[in-house]
């Protein structure tokens, strides 16, 4: 059996019409939501899929680079094989891999699972994540929606002023009641110019929070800086949680090593893939931290996620997120419906937990109708408009951009 195809698909789901939000340094719209499928084809016609990084990059990678590298070459040899390129197309290598192991997963009638260390749970915690910079009834209105559909947590993105940002998390408890967990993603406020939160307001403010009792606090400071974040974690009695901004291993490493968060996350496709990510769970295990993975795009993501995810123990891969999309009926962000149609049928969900299938590779087929429906459209997916200085951020899906700073407040 030989690789004989290697392919990418970036595909775009575009708003019906651009949603606009403003916060306090600014605003933001969002035009689109991208996704990329991978498909790994031999010439016995067996295929393995990975959802991929939804950006051009990744994508002219792929073709040029890594798919020539691939064809020709026994998917059951995976093991043995040596690509070597520089950081961010080995990134995106990573990511290939994981179509690779879906695909000797299938070739095997074995779910991934088992490539990946074999299962310890059948299961992994999610939590519904969502809330965009909204008034703080809103925020609450739909804290309350997210928990009523099962999930033993809710994150929301703050950012309308530190008043306001303390006042959403005393009525999003008031909503949920006390047993509800709460997570506060707060990489708005770094990224607001010179509106952005300062050391000291963010202290304090997380000081104020934790009268509400949320689960972390997540990247309320440039994610590079870990000694503020060890500094800041001294301080407070929340947890904080950072990783998915994190360049290379190196930087995982310190985070790890310097004990600056508690919870650790990562991103499965866009940081180093599942070789990373067992070095990362086996330092927050050797900490004894916590693990939560980033996942912010399709369904076929999350199930990726979680076929690694479940070969840990819950004491150290805790939670994986789960985006919660309007599409779905349920008060929430924007649509969209790629993320679901993208499989073949819906996840299964259970008391807010993943319950994973048992059937070989990912355990789910994939629509691959999904790839003409939603064909790619170029440019940025989000576009941030600030107001001081007055400079204009578009945002593409390449999580190696940095992000534009200016002064605190």
């Amino acid at each position: 059996m030989k690789i004989k195809r290697v392919e990418s698909f970036l595909m775009s789901c575009q708003m019906p019409e651009p949603i606009r939000l403003r916060f306090w340094g600014g605003e933001r719209t969002i035009l689109k939501r991208d996704a990329m499928l991978i498909r790994i084809t031999t010439d016995t016609g067996m295929r393995g899929y990975a959802p991929g990084p939804a950006h051009e990059r990744a994508d002219r990678e792929i073709k040029q680079t890594i798919g020539p590298f691939l064809i020709g070459k026994d998917p059951r040899d995976w093991r043995e094989f040596r690509f070597h390129a520089d950081q961010g197309v080995m990134k995106t290598y990573k990511a290939v891999e994981i179509a690779l192991l879906d695909l000797v997963a299938r070739y095997e009638g074995c779910p991934l699972s088992d490539l990946l260390g074999g299962r310890k749970r059948d299961s992994i915690k999610l939590y519904g994540s969502a809330g965009m910079y909204m008034e703080p009834e809103q925020y609450a209105e739909e804290a309350r929606a997210v928990i009523d559909m099962g999930f033993g947590a809710y994150k929301m993105r703050p950012g309308m002023g530190p008043a306001k940002d303390l006042e959403t998390v005393a009525l999003m408890r008031d909503a949920v009641g006390p047993a509800a967990g709460l997570m506060v993603d707060a990489h708005t406020w770094w990224r607001m110019g010179d509106n952005s939160y300062s050391f000291e307001t963010i202290a304090k403010l997380a000081r104020d929070m934790n009268d509400y009792h949320p689960l972390w606090l997540e990247e309320p400071l440039p994610p590079d800086d870990h000694a503020a974040y060890k500094a800041l974690r001294a301080e407070l009695e929340v947890k904080l949680a950072s990783g998915e901004h994190e360049p290379d291993d190196s930087g995982f490493d310190d985070l790890i090593d310097s004990e600056a968060v508690d919870y650790v996350q990562m991103d499965l496709l866009c940081q180093g893939g599942i070789s990373s990510a067992r070095r990362i769970f086996e330092g927050v295990r050797k900490k004894g931290l916590r693990f939560a993975f980033h996942s912010w795009g399709t369904s076929l993501e999350v199930l990726a996620a979680a076929q690694l995810g479940v070969c840990w123990p819950e004491d150290v891969v805790e939670w994986l997120e789960y985006p919660c999309y309007s599409h779905r009926k349920h008060p929430a962000m924007y649509p969209f419906p790629l993320a679901d149609e993208i499989l073949s049928e819906p996840l299964e969900i259970e008391n807010g937990h993943l319950v994973l299938p048992d059937r070989p590779g990912m355990g789910i087929d994939i629509n691959e109708a999904v790839i003409e429906k939603y064909p790619f459209i170029p440019g940025p997916w989000s576009i941030f408009e600030l107001s001081s200085p007055a400079k204009t951020v578009a945002v593409t899906g390449d999580h190696s951009l940095k992000w534009v700073k200016g002064k605190t407040k």
